[in-house]
């Protein structure tokens, strides 16, 4: 078998930051060019898919440990890019563009912003096939690490595939419009793909760390390995604090807000013999008073758990509720 091919470094952080950015701002200039959303978030998982090829093919070391992480990056960005390629074209375009779309600067942040997530999340993969660890010998594969993060990996993307899917089956049937999802995972999470999403990418890191846990615990590898922890880390924050649970929950609560108080359009709270035109709003309050925001648990033992364990360990933070009046 043939060695590693070195590449700019060796941990291929300067060759796969190349890669990402001369892809994405290929993407950008058709999107730009063109004016549409076909492929922006297929650019995004489809980077993915290259960037564990490459650095696969590139590091050369096909044992199982490698072989393993890298299938499951890529099956997880196959399935994403595959996934919201057809929402899209399904819908005809994204609206979360719409106000930025014609703005050059700020589309091409969007973009930017797109090459940092790219990049950041896949280190673990990155470094793992990288000559500075495959250099270095490696445990066989079997540690308590890669069996927790086969476990981990397997029940996110699981979780994360199933929900989508539900999501999908759901709107297809023509459900009221005036209840939210409440089926199948759903009905234990407000937000079950985002959870999934995160298991996926620790579990892509537990797996990735095995051979500086276990192997030689001498020069920087150990190091720039665990420093592969932004992984994880910045998928948690994005999902929490960014482009995930924020930007689904506050909207979503106006949508069913205005849906029984139309003539209000959330600017002010409703008079108080205002009667609601809908069930909308008391579907939705009664939907969230019994479902997690984010890990999976049955409707009645969370509506059971003290508010601070909901807004504290399950982390059903007040910067995610959406009040009349205040929040229009």
């Amino acid at each position: 078998m043939a060695g590693p091919v070195n590449v700019l470094d060796r941990y291929y952080l300067v060759i796969t930051l190349l890669v990402t950015v001369g892809y994405q701002l290929l993407g950008f200039a058709i999107a730009w060019t063109f004016q549409f959303d076909k492929i922006t978030d297929f650019t995004g998982g489809s980077n993915f898919f290259i960037l564990a090829l490459l650095t696969l093919l590139l590091g050369q070391e096909f044992s199982a440990r490698n072989v393993i992480t890298s299938v499951f990056v890529m099956v997880w960005a196959a399935r994403l890019a595959g996934f919201l390629l057809f929402r899209v074209l399904k819908t005809g375009s994204d609206t979360r563009f719409d106000d930025i779309r014609s703005h050059f600067f700020k589309f091409l942040g969007f973009w930017i912003g797109q090459i940092l997530w790219v990049w950041t999340v896949s280190l673990p993969l990155i470094v793992l096939n990288s000559p500075a660890v495959t250099d270095r010998g490696q445990p066989a594969f079997g540690t308590a690490s890669d069996i927790l993060g086969v476990i981990l990996w397997v029940i996110g993307w699981s979780i994360e595939s199933i929900a989508d899917l539900q999501k999908y089956r759901y709107k297809a049937s023509k459900p009221p419009k005036d209840k939210p999802i409440d089926v199948g995972l759903w009905a234990w999470s407000r937000h079950p793909p985002y959870f999934g999403e995160i298991l996926c990418w620790w579990g892509v890191w537990t797996l990735s760390i095995a051979p500086s846990i276990h192997g030689p615990s001498s020069g920087s590898t150990p190091s720039a390995q665990l420093g592969t922890l932004v992984s994880p880390l910045f998928t948690m924050i994005l999902l929490l604090f960014g482009s995930g649970v924020p930007t689904a929950e506050k909207p979503t609560a106006q949508k069913f807000y205005n849906m029984s108080y139309p003539k209000t359009d959330g600017a002010e709270p409703p008079a108080g013999d205002a009667r609601p035109e809908s069930a909308a709003w008391a579907n939705y309050q009664a939907y969230r008073a019994q479902t997690s925001i984010l890990l999976p648990l049955p409707p009645v033992l969370y509506r059971a758990l003290p508010g601070w364990v909901k807004k504290t360990v399950l982390l059903d933070l007040p910067m995610y509720e959406w009040t009349p009046g205040k929040d229009a």
